[in-house]
């Protein structure tokens, strides 16, 4: 892979989360991390929970996000593959990034070959068995005749709610995750060791746990959690040889667990 043919991963900015000029601090940085990576990037793949809280009618979406969504725009524009998974916080991402930025959007998780090796992507929420509450609350925010019923509500109050109810969902869990659980507790880690039982992948990428860890589960394979930008401000890097995680905050880089 050539110099200029980096592909990078990044997951959980959470921008909109309350308060409002901590996460407009999180957009400048974003916005100027993906700066520095549009001379040498050939696709750039967001995995969920960009937005704290997303939800666009057909003729409206939200306010908000201006710099970041100009950026983007602006890497398409130049020719690099963006790439969006939804989160569980936003889920109700539909045709408008898509259209008027030119992503591709995912609901599911996915294989990719690149370079001879072969990738598991996607958010990392509601893999493997257990966690049936969450499995089935993520069923009603994906259903369609619920999705149908809460676009009746109008925008002022539909906003207000998901804005609450977002901004509730993530203090209840703390700003800071729960520290790594080990390897028999942590459901990516033991989803990965099961699905090498049928099929052979040398890495697996998710979000969603909002810690950085890069955790060997095979001989060949590592699970890669790409953290979050409210505490960890990190991302991957994929050169065609070698898959790092690293965080803009070079300090931090100190606290990414790797075993």
């Amino acid at each position: 892979m050539a110099e200029k043919d980096k592909i990078y991963f990044i997951s959980d900015i959470h921008l909109g989360l309350y308060p409002p000029e901590k996460s407009a601090e999180r957009e400048r940085l974003l916005v100027n991390w993906l700066d520095t990576i549009k001379d040498d990037a050939t696709e750039l793949y967001l995995l969920g929970d960009i937005f704290d809280f997303w939800h666009e009618y057909k003729q409206v979406v939200p306010r908000g996000f201006t710099r970041f969504l100009g950026k983007v725009a602006e890497l398409a524009d130049r020719g690099i593959k963006l790439h969006y998974f939804t989160g569980n916080h936003d889920v109700w991402v539909y045709d408008y990034l898509p259209v008027e930025i030119g992503l591709k959007l995912y609901r599911n998780h996915i294989t990719r070959e690149l370079n001879g090796k072969w990738f598991y992507i996607g958010h990392g929420d509601g893999i493997g068995t257990g966690d049936d509450g969450y499995k089935l609350m993520k069923w009603g925010f994906s259903n369609k005749i619920l999705q149908w019923l809460f676009a009746r509500i109008h925008p002022n109050a539909s906003m207000a709610f998901g804005k609450r109810w977002s901004k509730s969902s993530r203090y209840a869990k703390g700003i800071v995750a729960d520290p790594y659980r080990g390897d028999d507790q942590e459901i990516q880690v033991i989803f990965a060791r099961a699905t090498l039982v049928k099929e052979h992948f040398d890495y697996f990428i998710f979000g969603h746990r909002h810690i950085p860890f890069d955790v060997k589960v095979g001989i060949n394979s590592r699970v890669i959690n790409l953290g979050d930008w409210i505490n960890n401000f990190t991302y991957a890097v994929w050169d065609g040889d070698e898959l790092s995680l690293r965080s803009i905050f070079p300090e931090k880089e100190k606290g990414i667990l790797r075993k």
